[in-house]
């Protein structure tokens, strides 16, 4: 990796924290600068604004989450296990690792005013949803799970419960919301078992 890409990236690893806490409206420049200690006309080498910023942020963040998941379910032979364990990383790791999810955090601002990180948040969104329902799916294809297990809508539901229940989290400082939310999907799967 040449100096100017190992310089993109440190700005990148950088600033993630600080998007994911404080929002792309709510980092500023100072902020950026401050996290990565250059000056504004080195962080503007590489990047030519805050925004195009913000969308290398954003897939930086979706790309460790992605990482870090794939890591975990890979080392779990059955998809029960796989879905279990995917919702006990959810559990365990987002609210303390990461500062929150950078779907939620990156999409609810862009919802209607950045299309492109709209799109990109999307694609994210896609890939969770995908991950859950090709679990569920390889579960039945194995005699895991019943066929009547919906996976397109059990996937829907843990997405949107999960980001319900980091968002409530965050606001009450409390994972207990978080905790309690996973507990009720897992005990959605039972039913499912064979």
């Amino acid at each position: 990796m040449k100096k100017a890409e190992r310089t993109k990236q440190f700005i990148i690893e950088k600033s993630a924290p600080v998007f994911n806490k404080k929002g792309v409206a709510g980092t500023s420049m100072n902020d950026i600068m401050e996290a990565t200690q250059l000056a504004k006309g080195g962080v503007y080498r590489h990047f030519p604004s805050k925004e195009a910023l913000s969308l290398e942020v954003f897939n930086y963040l979706s790309s460790l989450m992605h990482d870090a998941v794939t890591g975990v379910v890979r080392e779990i032979p059955t998809a029960k296990g796989k879905l279990y364990g995917l919702l006990d990383f959810y559990d365990s790791r987002i609210l303390s690792k990461w500062g929150g999810c950078a779907i939620l955090n990156f999409g609810a601002e862009a919802d209607d005013t950045n299309p492109v990180m709209k799109q990109k948040v999307s694609a994210a969104i896609h890939r969770f949803k995908n991950r859950i329902i090709k679990i569920i799916v390889d579960g039945q294809e194995n005699g895991e799970f019943s066929k009547d297990f919906d996976a397109e809508q059990y996937a829907v539901k843990v997405f949107t419960m999960y980001e319900g229940a980091v968002l409530i989290s965050k606001i009450e400082n409390s994972p207990e919301y978080l905790h309690n939310t996973i507990a009720i999907l897992k005990k959605e799967i039972e039913p499912y078992i064979i």
